[in-house]
This record gives C-alpha cells, sequence and structure tokens, in this order.
C-alpha cells in the first residue's frame, strides 16, 4: 500500500472492534482523513495517546480500500494536555473541531487557511490566551467566512443602507472575513507565530501574506469607518436601528427588516464585528453578551446545516 506523511489535528475518535480506534484528521495537505489506529487502546499502545482529540501530530498513513492506517504518530503539538484540564477551555475546543469536522465534510480536500485558522484557536485556547467562550465563538464566525458564510455588518442587507457604528468598534467589512494567517512548520513556533497575527487569537502586529512567513501584507478589512460614506446625506443610522437576521445574511434596518429579525442591543454589533476580525482588545475586557452568543449557535446552526451540538455545553 503507498505510504503518505502529513500532520493533522484529531477531530474525534470512534472504538473499532476490541483494541482498535477509527481516528479523523484534519490534516494540513489532505484535508479530512479517516483512518484506523490499530491496536491504540492497549495500555502498551505506543502511540494512542497521541491521537486523541485535539492533539496534534505528524502521521505516517497507509492508503487502504476502505480506511486508511495510522502506521507511525509524533506528537507536534499536546493541546489536549492543558484544554482538558480547564472545563472551558475543553467545551470551546469541542466548539471547534465540530464546527472544522462539520466544514470539512469530504474527505481528502485540502484547505490549508482553515487547517492553519484551526491550529491557532486551539493553540490559544492551551495557552489560555483569551477566554474561551470568545475564542470558540471567534472560531465559528471566521471558519464559515472561510467557506464563504460571513456575515454582512456593516449596512443593511436589503437596502445598503450603512448602519449605526458604536464607539470602540474593530475593523469589519461586509465581505469574506480576512484570515490574516501565517503558515508554520512543527512545533510550537508556528502556533506562537499564528498567536501573535491580527484578526487571529493572539497580539498585535502587520498582518501577513497567508502562506508566507514573515511578509506583510496589504490590511485584509477596511475599518469601520472607511466603509461610512462620506455625504453627509447618507450618514449612518442609530446603533438601535439595527436588526440582525441569520437567513438574510446579517444586518437588517429599521424599514427593511423581516420578522425573525431581532434588534441588536447595545454593544453586541461591536462584539459580533470583533469576532469576525478577531479583535481582542475589544473582545477581552467583557464577557460575551448573551444575545451575540445566541446569534453565533443561530449563525452555525443554520449554515451547517445542523445545530453545533458542543454549543448547547455552553448555554
Amino acid at each position: 500500500m503507498p505510504l503518505y506523511r502529513d500532520e493533522g489535528v484529531v477531530l474525534r475518535t470512534a472504538k473499532l472492534g476490541e483494541a482498535d480506534r477509527i481516528v479523523w484528521l484534519f490534516t494540513r495537505g489532505h484535508g479530512k482523513v479517516r483512518a484506523v489506529a490499530k491496536g491504540v487502546r492497549r495500555a502498551r499502545s505506543r502511540f494512542g495517546a497521541r491521537l486523541e482529540p485535539f492533539m496534534r501530530a505528524d502521521v505516517l498513513i497507509n492508503t487502504g480500500r476502505s480506511l486508511d492506517v495510522v502506521s507511525q504518530a509524533e506528537t507536534i503539538a499536546a493541546y489536549a494536555d492543558r484544554i482538558v484540564a480547564d472545563y472551558a477551555a475543553y467545551t470551546a475546543a469541542s466548539v471547534i473541531v465540530e464546527t472544522a469536522d462539520r466544514i470539512m465534510a469530504a474527505e481528502r480536500e485540502p484547505a490549508p487557511d482553515q487547517y492553519r485558522l484551526l491550529i491557532a484557536a486551539l493553540a490559544a485556547l492551551a495557552r489560555g490566551a483569551h477566554r474561551p467562550e470568545a475564542v470558540g465563538d471567534s472560531y465559528v464566525l471566521r471558519a464559515l467566512a472561510l467557506a464563504g458564510w460571513s456575515p454582512r455588518l456593516v449596512s443593511c442587507v436589503v437596502c445598503g443602507r450603512v448602519l449605526g457604528v458604536a464607539a470602540g468598534a474593530g475593523a469589519a467589512t461586509d465581505g469574506p472575513a480576512g484570515d490574516g494567517l501565517e503558515s508554520g512548520g512543527a512545533g510550537e513556533r508556528a502556533d506562537q507565530g499564528m498567536l501573535d497575527l491580527p484578526g487571529d487569537f493572539g497580539g498585535s502586529g502587520a498582518p501577513r501574506v497567508p502562506g508566507v512567513v514573515g511578509v506583510a501584507a496589504a490590511p485584509v478589512a477596511s475599518t469601520i469607518s472607511d466603509a461610512l460614506p462620506s455625504s453627509p446625506s447618507s450618514a449612518p443610522s442609530p446603533l438601535a436601528d439595527a436588526y440582525f437576521s441569520v437567513p438574510a445574511g446579517g444586518l437588517m434596518c429599521a424599514v427593511d427588516h423581516t420578522p425573525e429579525s431581532r434588534r441588536l442591543q447595545s454593544g453586541v454589533l461591536d462584539q459580533l464585528r470583533a469576532l469576525v476580525d478577531g479583535d481582542w482588545d475589544v473582545l477581552d475586557p467583557a464577557e460575551l453578551d448573551a444575545q451575540t452568543r445566541h446569534i453565533v449557535e443561530e449563525w452555525g446552526a443554520y449554515y451547517l446545516e445542523r445545530p453545533i451540538r458542543s454549543l448547547r455545553l455552553l448555554d
């Protein structure tokens, strides 16, 4: 059987027989892969602990007719060790891997940007960089944005009227969210680099060209003020006029909003924009509003066409 080597994150596992386990891996070069890890449930297994959920490993895999077979596994980053020790981090990580599993429905379709976003989110949880629920909700919105479902958070989806801008709002656009990602090799060095990028799960700095380490790029998203019209006659509507509709795809104004849309409470629009942009200056000072969390849950359920069950553990 032909062999291939790749690195990947374990999304989930299932028991097979008395000692084996089926492992679903999201790999950097081969997308989602389903493989059998033989004998890993035995106490003397050579690499059983390296193939648990949330672990990032370098794997050598034999191609099989129906299921591939994991021949070797070496740990790259043991995110699981620190994540499972904290309930909030564990539930957020469960949301993240479930979302990744749902988005990557088809096997063997590489998605390097999705992979980089996944390992950056898990690394942030393992490091305790931010509130776990904010990391999880930011990942849901941004992974869906990379997949083509980005919420419209500047103007009404019906008439295009620019809606209210609260003080302190971060960068946002009505197009797909920029990934702000950086490629990396094996080990924690890659995770550290990603965590230092704006619009990701870390600190500040200049955006990088996706896939090219250390190369500055043009900004991937305009600021809110850049999106506002310059004409006084078309000034933005007050924040109180902002509604949000998941089926419609984002913001709606008071005139055009549909019955299922909901009026956004104070601060919720800022938080939604910050979650999409990875603006931790906005997200870190206070906990997420209950309405923000509910919108994220609805957004994920609607566009993934089924509820994200792990999000209900956080309710």
